[in-house]
């Protein structure tokens, strides 16, 4: 069967980005889903993402990670579904839709996508390292020499080690470069390697660093290996809210496998 598929990529965050509105693909062929995202056989890419139409909402993400299973959300891989239901003329520059952690609202000029991310209510502060879920769980862990560290051995051993074990963790390494800019490098669940960007992993990185002192700005950037992407965001007590991840989303090509 021939598949028309998009690639999208949001700061070298990438996808498979295909239109299910009618229903076609098979999101029970796991190993067709992993062979698609593979970057030697298949197509390549850091996951996989399905546009499916809502009842109520404007469109629905169905999100898989690079090893062919259904994930948490994805915060790249949200602002790239924006910019492809905007290419579909499913959207004009506002949208509304349904992903694994709920509703999100965005909007998209330019190529710009402003994406906001669910409330977060609860932060760990732990001796080595902060843990929150921003859709998906992230570890943030500070690191003096970032550009240099070894982000796939110590990731991997975070993120299957106690207490994320078999669930696991992203895990997120951080270095700062002034009040409201960090240098982000993130090892990936799911894709099993260090990734450009991820986009929870920078919501939660802001947060993080808010959180424990290290920022007292509400806007900061974030230095991915991908680029740079913005998170603005609202503090009501120790709550966190109407959080926004900003950043390009951009098609890279259209096929069929």
């Amino acid at each position: 069967m021939k598949q028309i598929f998009y690639k999208y990529q949001g700061t070298g965050n990438d996808f498979v980005m295909i239109d299910n509105r009618q229903q076609t693909f098979d999101k029970t062929n796991t190993k067709n889903i992993a062979f698609l995202c593979d970057r030697r056989f298949g197509i390549g890419a850091d996951g996989l993402i399905l546009l499916e139409n809502h009842e109520s909402c404007d469109f629905k993400m169905v999100y898989f990670n690079a090893d062919g299973n259904e994930s948490t959300m994805c915060g790249n891989g949200g602002r790239c579904i924006v910019a492809f239901a905007n290419f579909l003329e499913v959207i004009k520059n506002e949208a509304t839709f349904e992903a694994i952690d709920g509703l999100h609202k965005a909007c998209i000029d330019n190529g710009i996508v402003r994406l906001q991310m669910q409330d977060v209510h609860h932060i760990e502060n732990h001796k080595t390292h902060v843990f929150l879920d921003t859709g998906s769980p992230h570890h943030v862990q500070m690191e003096d020499q970032l550009s240099a560290f070894d982000v796939k051995h110590f990731g991997r051993e975070i993120r299957q080690g106690a207490p994320y074990n078999k669930k696991g963790s992203n895990v997120n390494f951080v270095s700062k470069i002034s009040e409201e800019k960090f240098a982000v490098r993130t090892y990936e669940r799911g894709v099993e390697d260090e990734t450009l960007s991820c986009g929870t992993g920078v919501t939660a990185v802001a947060l993080a660093m808010h959180f424990i002192g290290e920022t007292e700005k509400n806007l900061i950037t974030l230095k991915t290996e991908g680029g740079e992407l913005q998170v603005s965001f609202e503090i009501s007590n120790t709550d966190y809210k109407n959080i926004w991840l900003i950043g390009p989303a951009t098609q890279v090509f259209k096929g069929h496998i």
